[in-house]
């Protein structure tokens, strides 16, 4: 039976702000570079009056890593949805237009809540490595009041953002969705997201994963924190206590895929790096395009890693329409 979404995900709501800045600017606001760092509604308005001078030139879109890889799923052909809990603000508006205009769907029960829409500062240094300051606002409370269970059912695949580890109803959200999936028959995927959670928020992920994952994205240093390992091939192992099926991103070097039995390297193509935010978002989301078509696992890989590329060459965490049909084509 055809259903009527590829992959429907579950993740924060954020409009996102990226901004040019230096180190230095990183140090006087005290972000730990290349993580993602939780701060209040008043610390990210001390941050933005900081960056003030470099606002200007920013770029505003609806974000979230779930977001952006139901974007890329989106883009590549898919079909997708996304899950998730905005304010009646004037953010939210924006963040469901600007989401609605990417071709992806979401759930009718997503402004239930007064108070404010979360917030992203996306801050790229020189060397293209991106920093992020998150406030989450109303997205903390994002919970299993939102779950749809004919969105879960009417999916081939359900993706998780390991973001949701960090708030209490997120991580019981995330658990149920896992569960349901399970249920209904939907496969899982779950992305670690970020190192810095990986390593503040392990033991949530792991509850997380604990009904049984059918395919985990992470980065290598991902993997080895959240498997507790040294080294890659001690991880790419560990991992399959977690999960059916893993895909491991090794940056320029490309990804991993494998299960307990088999593993497959794909190379990515040599791209000058500008910007890497949305780079493992946009792996994700072309992987379960290309998966949900029938694709085999080194294959989609392979397609990811061309999807990544386009997006660390230029700025913003979204692949271009023009991109997407060449990628397509």
């Amino acid at each position: 039976m055809t259903k009527k979404y590829n992959v429907a995900a579950i993740g924060a709501a954020l409009v996102d702000t990226e901004v040019l800045v230096t180190d230095q600017d990183l140090k006087d606001i005290n972000l730990e570079k290349g993580l993602m760092t939780l701060s209040d509604a008043a610390q990210q308005q001390k941050n933005l009056a900081h960056l003030r001078e470099h606002i200007d030139t920013a770029k505003r879109a609806c974000g979230g890593s779930a977001a952006n890889s139901m974007i890329a799923a989106s883009l590549l052909g898919g079909t997708s949805h996304l899950t998730c809990q905005v304010a009646n603000d004037k953010d939210g508006d924006f963040f469901l237009s600007d989401l609605t205009k990417a071709g992806v769907a979401y759930n009718r029960n997503h402004q239930s809540r007064e108070g404010i829409t979360g917030t992203c500062l996306v801050l790229i240094t020189p060397d293209a490595e991106r920093t992020m300051n998150t406030c989450l606002a109303i997205s903390e409370f994002l919970s299993v009041d939102n779950i749809e269970d004919e969105t879960i059912e009417q999916s081939d695949w359900v993706y998780i953002e390991g973001y949701l580890a960090t708030s209490e109803t997120g991580k019981e959200a995330a658990r149920k969705v896992v569960e349901r999936a399970k249920q209904a028959g939907t496969k899982v995927a779950f992305s670690l997201s970020d190192p810095g959670i990986v390593e503040y928020f392990g033991d949530a992920l792991r509850y997380i994963a604990e009904p049984g994952i059918d395919l985990i994205f992470a980065n290598e240093d991902e993997a080895k924190t959240f498997t507790k390992t040294e080294d890659f091939e001690s991880a790419a192992e560990a991992i399959t206590g977690f999960c059916t099926e893993y895909a491991i991103t090794l940056g320029a070097e490309g990804a991993v895929v494998g299960n307990a039995d088999s593993q497959w390297k794909v190379a990515s193509e040599p791209v000058k790096a500008i910007d890497t935010n949305g780079a493992g978002d946009a792996f994700a989301g072309a992987y379960l395009a290309a998966i949900s078509k029938g694709e085999e696992a080194a294959s989609a890989a392979a397609f990811a890693c061309k999807a990544a590329g386009l997006v660390v060459s230029q700025m913003g965490p979204r692949l271009s329409q023009a991109d997407a049909e060449k990628l397509v084509s």
